[in-house]
């Protein structure tokens, strides 16, 4: 997941079904060429990843993670209400209320 972010690839694809789990990566593509649940499993890894590394997704760092200008910020706020809608995650309770400050855990944190 951390190489993915690095170069900025989809997020990897876990598959697990009764006797293996398949992992698809997929080569670079921009956020414009991503299905909706290409950018919620983006969203979900990389708040994963920010919380093993003891950081928050922000709007900011996700918007860092898809490589977006700020004028570009109304679709990292689609992705992260799409990701709140799946239940992939959550906002931090910890941050307040304040949209400008908000910060996001995975769900399971």
């Amino acid at each position: 997941m951390q190489a993915a972010e690095v170069y900025q690839l989809p997020a990897p694809d876990f598959q697990t079904t009764h006797q293996r789990t398949v992992v698809l990566i997929s080569g670079p593509r921009d956020i414009e060429a991503m299905d909706r649940k290409d950018r919620i499993r983006a969203c979900y890894q990389h708040c994963a990843l920010k919380w093993v590394m003891r950081e928050f997704m922000t709007n900011q760092s996700l918007r860092e993670r898809f490589q977006l200008p700020e004028s570009k910020t109304a679709i990292v706020s689609q992705v992260i209400t799409a990701a709140i809608g799946a239940g992939a995650i959550k906002p931090d309770a910890k941050a307040g209320s304040s949209r400008k400050f908000a910060r996001y855990l995975p769900f399971w944190a």
